[in-house]
């Protein structure tokens, strides 16, 4: 498989592998909370060595990219996203999203059709009666989650998502990087308190009418974002397809790192 470089551009820190020849096409992933470009670790390779240029970055404040100048705001995001697509001349864009990076990559991919040619879309939402629970309440809500996210240490935070993932050593050390200083901590309760979910309902139907295949990646097991809201996508996205890894939670690509890869591959050889 094709080596993965580390490059940054437009302020993000991004995660590269290239095909040996012409592209077929360029994959762009957007990871999700509380992780970085390295969950995309087996799919980068995969793509690369299918014949895809492909690139995961680090989203503001998360794994080696700095906050920067703005803050940690949904809005926020997706504009560093729209930066980084167009510093680097991208074009139209395979856009594969998982969890947070689904709300804020099929933002932009709605804002900006002409940049989206496909969309695999893994255990998030995308609905304006969304509701937040667990964690991202808490998150949402003044005083607890100042207290949460303060209180959080390195132990702390590897054993909450052993609790819930199969993660390895070495991916909780890097989406640990996302709490490595005040401004990266609090700009995560910046990004939670900005994700009211009605900013989606001007949105409603526009993943549908993007036209472009869809794949809908989803673990079986997902306590967060359950399998439902997949089957909710699929009604809402004409010609898309789901594909489930049972046994498997939220973290599908850091539980089952090959076969989410494998599955993903797949469906770009049909792009």
């Amino acid at each position: 498989m094709s080596a993965t470089e580390m490059k940054t551009a437009a302020g993000l820190a991004y995660r590269e592998a290239s095909p040996a020849g012409d592209a077929r096409g360029t994959l762009l992933c957007l990871h999700g909370y509380p992780e970085s470009s390295y969950m995309w670790r087996a799919v980068l390779p995969a793509a690369a060595a299918a014949g895809w240029r492909a690139l995961a970055p680090d989203l503001p404040g998360f794994g080696d990219s700095p906050l920067g100048d703005g803050d940690g705001s949904w809005e926020r995001h997706v504009a560093a996203l729209g930066a980084f697509h167009a510093e680097l001349e991208l074009g139209a864009v395979a856009l594969a999203v998982h969890d947070w990076g689904g709300l804020i990559g099929l933002r932009w991919a709605c804002d900006e059709p002409a940049a989206i040619r496909a969309l695999s879309i893994s255990d998030t939402g995308f609905f304006f009666d969304g509701r937040w629970s667990g964690l991202g309440e808490v998150l949402r809500t003044p005083g607890q989650g100042e207290e949460v996210i303060g209180a959080m240490t390195e132990e702390g935070f590897a054993g909450m998502l052993g609790a819930i993932s199969k993660m390895t050593p070495e991916a909780i050390a890097d989406y640990w990087k996302a709490f490595g200083d005040e401004e990266r901590r609090r700009a995560q309760l910046e990004l939670y308190r900005s994700g009211d979910f009605e900013k989606l309902e001007p949105y409603t139907g526009r993943l549908g009418a993007l036209g472009v295949p869809t794949l809908l990646l989803w673990g079986g097991d997902d306590p967060f974002a359950p399998v439902a809201g997949a089957h909710r996508l699929l009604e809402e996205i004409p010609g898309s397809r789901l594909e489930v890894v049972e046994g498997t939670g939220h973290f599908v690509f850091d539980d089952e790192p090959e076969e989410a890869a494998r599955i993903l591959v797949e469906f770009l050889a049909t792009v």
